[in-house]
């Protein structure tokens, strides 16, 4: 009777605790930010590589790596004055010498990765700040290496600022808004390729090699701005979609002594990529990476910037297509002595780092084993030492490594489970880590290059002393095998009253698409909290990464090669099958969400697989391949006259007279990414079959849909679509 006392007391102040414990609302999440994280603003490493800086309330401090002390004053911000006005700092760089700071202010985003913004020089010796130029905004300025002028683009043209003289020079004169771009990209390579600064600078700072975009045969894309305007006016940009013209791409070199403008040699070939430059460590040699439309060959070409000529030093081919991974240093590193360089490549059929010399001859493979390597973070040239992420382990987990250039040696040198994210500092003595796993939110530490930790520089304490008030289930990662014998990986977070003898209705998240894993042993921010929010309200939050995502290899991310959503709606279909053997699962009350290309397969799943899944919600959802751009299409699905069935075949709207359950479609009127249109052709159709379902739109949004109040405004509306349908 003892014994059963003390177990029902036990469970009576179990029940008592929980029922204490706080209800997450939507208003936590988008409103009050009472879960957000803090992390390092504007982080910096210093030349010396014993220093970082960092930037808040517009001061700029400096502070040691290796011991946690008081923090030097760079600039601090009453001494950011032009003519008694203040100017904010949204980003900053450091000349050589570090006496120079170049200050971006008054940023405006453009599309994902560019912007335009005034431009400040701040002189650490004399105190002085000056603008680099005066009239409209700049983009991309950036300090030569000698430090003595900056570049930068404005109106499609590249300037150089002499910042002794003041003497201003014009280097191309025929850009033109939609028709030449001189020094920053079109809107396709920005996003496809990931980088928007299109200029660079010789490292004896004497000559700079730019990209020329000629978009004048490109068509146009247009939506409207309505902005409370009593006419909407009218944004036209150049958007290539599947299977039709891309810009002209040119490579120039600029020399400032003369004024000359040399022509480098790719090849006669027009129809083309140029995804890469990058100077080599001789200031006169130039490395260009080409690719073929296809994308399934590329070339590493070497060129005399003084003549133009090139050679090839190293090209791979594949049977489907190869990867430009997302950061310039990623692709080719050169060593500082010139007589090697670095490159990933895929084709030992995982991603693995090697070596060549300077004439393009393999030295050796530098990384090896059936896992890929993530990222490269540079290189410790005095030890010979790299240093790398990979995800080894589990394709959920990211760690950091060190090995040789030899390929001996390797070590592990990050410890805890999970996702890290080092910045390692210049030399690579030091690193500051940014740390989480499924339930940790993250925690930022400065460490050394043998991975020993120095100190904690952010906790986030407040965060997880929050997250005790309230009552969360506990994100689990796990892998399951489908009847095709395919091993999935996936999370999945219960109620935290969990009761295995109910049956509970599932809540499938999910991108699914090439390039990006949901499934990560990583904290997800406000997302974490939006799904603890359903799961309190009884509902099982489970997400599943399905073939052609990353970290397995390129036999698992390239099968879905030619046939985007096949494979990955056939996985999430195995997902409702897999649920349904689950004796505290209602199979009949599966609900999916995506984004995007989550969007897409939600969108795949309330059709194709209408049997499987009672509701769906699309956020910008792609409807067909023929509606995106084409370097991510033709990249994955090849060109829509080579591969007609490929496209058609799996484009939901292809599929709307099978839908049965609820459907909510979301879009940004102003996407300038997955366009509007998309949305538009999906109604078309759901029209024509007489169905019906539930339309939102967000006016003068682009694909993020923030802004204001919007995120709060999105999420009660898809929170309210799953309380009310599934």
């Amino acid at each position: 009777m003892k014994k059963l006392f003390i177990i029902g007391f036990s469970l009576l102040a179990f029940n008592a605790l929980n029922a204490q414990k706080k209800e997450i609302t939507l208003e936590d999440i988008w409103k009050t930010g009472t879960f957000k994280s803090n992390g390092i603003p504007s982080l910096v490493s210093m030349h010396d590589g014993l220093h970082y800086s960092t930037c808040k309330n517009d001061t700029i401090f400096q502070y040691e790596y290796e011991k946690a002390s008081a923090p030097e004053i760079i600039i601090s911000k009453d001494q950011l004055l032009i003519n008694g006005k203040a100017v904010s700092v949204d980003n900053y760089k450091f000349s050589k010498d570090e006496n120079l700071v170049l200050i971006a202010s008054e940023t405006e985003q453009i599309y994902r990765h560019s912007t335009r913004e005034n431009y400040y020089v701040f002189n650490r010796t004399t105190k002085v700040l000056k603008p680099v130029t005066d009239g409209e905004k700049q983009m991309h300025a950036s300090f030569s290496p000698d430090g003595n002028k900056a570049g930068f683009v404005r109106g499609n043209n590249i300037f150089i600022k002499d910042l002794t003289s003041g003497k201003e020079i014009q280097v191309t004169t025929d850009g033109r808004q939609n028709n030449i771009i001189n020094g920053a990209t079109d809107w396709v390579h920005e996003e496809e390729f990931a980088f928007s600064q299109a200029y660079f600078w010789s490292p004896d700072s004497k000559k700079i090699a730019y990209y020329k975009f000629d978009e004048s045969k490109v068509k146009e894309f247009s939506f409207n701005e309505f902005n409370g305007q009593l006419y909407p006016s009218e944004y036209r940009f150049k958007y290539p979609k599947a299977g039709e013209d891309n810009s002209i791409v040119t490579i120039h070199v600029y020399d400032l002594a003369d004024g000359s403008d040399k022509l480098m040699d790719i090849g006669k070939e027009t129809d083309q990529y140029i995804p890469r430059i990058k100077w080599t460590m001789d200031a006169n040699i130039l490395s260009i990476v080409r690719m073929n439309r296809h994308q399934n060959k590329l070339d590493l070409l070497f060129a005399n910037a003084s003549s133009g000529e090139t050679k090839s030093i190293y090209s791979e081919t594949s049977d489907t297509y190869i990867d430009i991974h997302e950061s310039e240093s990623d692709y080719v590193y050169f060593t500082n002595n010139n007589k090697n360089f670095i490159i990933m490549s895929e084709t030992s059929g995982f991603n693995h780092l090697y070596l060549y010399d300077i004439n393009g001859r393999l030295v050796n493979q530098i990384t090896k084993g059936n896992w890929d390597v993530v990222s490269f973070k540079g290189i410790n040239e005095k030890t010979k030492t790299i240093f790398y992420t990979a995800s080894e382990t589990t394709a959920a987990e990211k760690d950091i490594y060190s090995v040789k250039l030899d390929g001996s040696g390797k070590k592990k040198i990050s410890a805890e489970k999970g996702c890290h994210a080092p910045e390692f500092g210049d030399g690579m003595k030091y690193y500051i880590n940014t740390f989480s796993s499924a339930n940790t939110a993250n925690l930022i530490a400065v460490y050394n290059s043998e991975g020993k930790q120095i100190r904690l520089l952010e906790t986030n304490d407040a965060v997880r002393a929050k997250m005790q008030e309230y009552n969360l289930g506990k994100k689990e990662l796990f892998m399951f095998k489908t009847t095709e014998g395919i091993d999935l990986n996936a999370w999945m977070i219960k109620p935290a009253n969990f009761d295995a003898a109910k049956k509970y209705p599932v809540f499938l998240v999910f991108y699914g698409g090439p390039g990006h894993n949901s499934v990560t042993n990583s904290f997800d921010g406000a997302n974490y909290f939006w799904y603890q929010m359903l799961a309190q309200k009884g509902y099982i939050v489970m997400c599943v990464d399905n073939r052609g995502t990353m970290f397995r290899g390129t036999a698992f991310k390239k099968c879905t090669y030619k046939q985007l959503g096949k494979l990955e709606v056939a996985d999430q279909i195995e997902t409702a099958k897999y649920l349904g053997t689950l004796p505290f699962v209602d199979k009949s009350r599966i609900g999916t969400f995506g984004w995007s290309f989550g969007g897409y397969l939600s969108s795949l799943c309330i059709t194709k697989g209408a049997d499987y899944f009672k509701t769906a919600i699309a956020v910008a959802p792609v409807t067909n391949w023929r509606y995106y751009d084409n370097i991510y299409t033709e990249r994955f699905m090849s060109l829509p006259k080579e591969n007609v069935s490929g496209y058609d075949d799996n484009s939901p709207i292809n599929y709307v007279n099978k839908l049965k359950g609820k459907y909510l479609l979301i879009h940004g009127s102003a996407d300038d990414n997955v366009h509007y249109q998309n949305t538009m052709e999906m109604v078309n159709a759901l029209v024509k079959a007489n169905k019906q379902f539930d339309l939102f739109i967000y006016p003068d949004k682009n694909h993020g849909i923030s802004g204001g109040n919007t995120r709060m405004h999105l999420y009660t509306k898809m929170t309210d679509f799953i309380l009310n349908n599934l």
